[in-house]
């Protein structure tokens, strides 16, 4: 089935059309990030969430069923895709910001495709702070959190003035009955339909970073959005229990989530409010959808489809009450598994694949579907094949890592392994995809596993060594 509809992605740079930025052979990328957002969306088949758009635009290309971040949590997530390089025990340690001499002589993502004749323009969340890696950029980066003086975009009195004056932080969701501009989301789509009616008569091939918000805590959208989810349908995760034989090292206490008010600083939250933070989340994942449905519905109206690159990823997963977690920060595929979409021009629509792809593959896939060469530094393998061939097995294994948990995952198996300052190995968890997918039995210590565990184990010391 070929392509046709609103937006695609290029495999090759030959000329395809007269539509393109001055009609060059250069494709134009649009890279869409949107933060916290773990596949829970209608095209991954969870048909709760309303999210049209990115639906859409996953029926223009390959959606990826198995793609998994590199560490799950924003801005080493976002440093580790930009520079195509694994985070390790050093690098991309502060989860922050990133710094140039962190990986001196080596070039980001967007700053490749700048050295290489594009105009490149982030807008919102891209990296994680506005100043990291300034030289990747045609111009200054925007967001309007930095702009603001209210970076938590509250508009209600009860949350910008909250009665738990200790915990500086109203609640953690926000359903005002305002415009979509009105919160930052609705701004920065505003700020990247203008930048395209700009790009489209400036004439060169474009990069534009394009970084949505929510479903960031606060969880703070339209009324409008959170009306398409009546509290009564609101479903709570059927496996809100931590995995028999846990480790205690894969649970945290959520610390992300109890700064807000109306959160306990520990224990367990109370059913009410777990649905209310549920609804939050996919009210704004609706609002998210919305305003990426603005943006390449101007991508069209442009006639800009036909030469233009798009790539929609998640920056990692988020938990929703399974295993009693919320927040990211965990070796659970929970928190490492987020959706990945992407659409070529004249190439195969609305295919799936189960290939395994990490986040890393991203900046060589782009490199190839932009012929361009390669950069050495890049750790990662590009995909373009599979957007051919959607049943090529990808990679064999993929890694993650959170603090002194190391995950590896392959087809079948998801194994992580805790290992303290010197090296030694601390605790251990195995969970079988094919019997278990929600991963509630940890069965590390089940006999009739030890060879698997035995296998799984030297490779990520291999890979821990190879990392180094």
């Amino acid at each position: 089935m070929k392509r046709a509809g609103i937006v695609a992605i290029l495999v090759t740079a030959v000329h395809i059309g007269s539509a393109g930025i001055g009609q060059s052979e250069k494709p134009n990328v649009l890279f869409i990030a949107v933060d916290d957002l773990r596949p829970e969306l209608g095209c991954y088949g969870k048909k709760q969430i309303k999210s049209p758009n990115i639906d859409r635009l996953a029926g223009t290309g390959t959606r990826f069923a198995n793609a998994y971040c590199n560490v799950p949590v924003c801005g080493a997530s976002r440093a580790s895709l930009l520079m195509g390089m694994r985070p390790t025990e050093t690098r991309f340690v502060d989860f922050n910001a990133y710094a140039q001499d962190e990986a001196p002589g080596r070039v980001s993502l967007p700053g490749h495709f700048k050295d290489n004749g594009y105009y490149t323009l982030s807008n919102g969340k891209v990296f994680h702070h506005v100043d990291d890696m300034l030289s990747s950029w045609s111009e200054a980066p925007w967001n309007p959190v930095t702009e603001s003086g209210n970076p938590l975009n509250y508009l209600l009195p009860m949350n910008i003035h909250p009665s738990d004056s200790a915990k500086k932080r109203g609640y953690p969701f926000e359903a005002a009955d305002v415009a979509d501009d009105a919160y930052f989301d609705g701004q920065i789509a505003s700020k990247a339909i203008a930048d395209l009616r700009r790009l489209k008569r400036k004439g060169k091939p474009f990069f534009m970073a394009l970084g949505f918000l929510k479903p960031h805590l606060p969880f703070n959208a339209p009324k409008r959005y959170w009306d398409l989810y009546p509290p009564e349908s609101v479903r709570l995760a059927d496996n809100n229990y931590p995995p028999l034989n846990v480790p205690p090292q894969a649970i945290h206490n959520y610390g992300e989530l109890r700064h807000y008010t109306g959160i306990p600083m520990d224990g367990p939250i109370t059913e009410t409010m777990a649905r209310e933070l549920v609804r939050g989340y996919y009210a704004c994942v609706s609002y998210v959808d919305a305003q990426i449905g603005r943006v390449l519905a101007v991508l069209e109206e442009l006639e800009l489809t036909d030469n233009t690159i798009v790539v929609l990823w998640g920056d990692h997963g988020w938990q929703l009450g399974e295993h009693r977690l919320w927040c990211k920060h965990a070796n659970f595929k929970t928190s490492l598994h987020a959706p990945l979409i992407v659409s070529v021009p004249g190439r195969n629509a609305g295919q799936r694949t189960d290939a395994l792809v990490e986040f890393i593959d991203i900046y060589a896939s782009l490199c190839d579907l932009a012929a361009l060469e390669k950069p050495s530094h890049l750790q990662g393998t590009s995909f373009a094949p599979i957007l051919d061939n959607p049943a090529l097995p990808g990679k064999q294994a993929v890694f993650s890592r959170f603090i002194f948990g190391e995950s590896i995952k392959t087809y079948r198996y998801a194994y992580t392994e805790w290992f303290d300052k010197q090296g030694n190995s601390v605790a251990r968890m195995l969970y079988d995809h094919a019997s278990d997918p929600d991963e509630n039995k940890n069965i590390a210590d089940v006999n009739g596993m030890q060879q698997v565990v035995q296998d799984l184990h030297q490779q990520l010391v291999q890979h821990r060594e190879k990392r180094k």
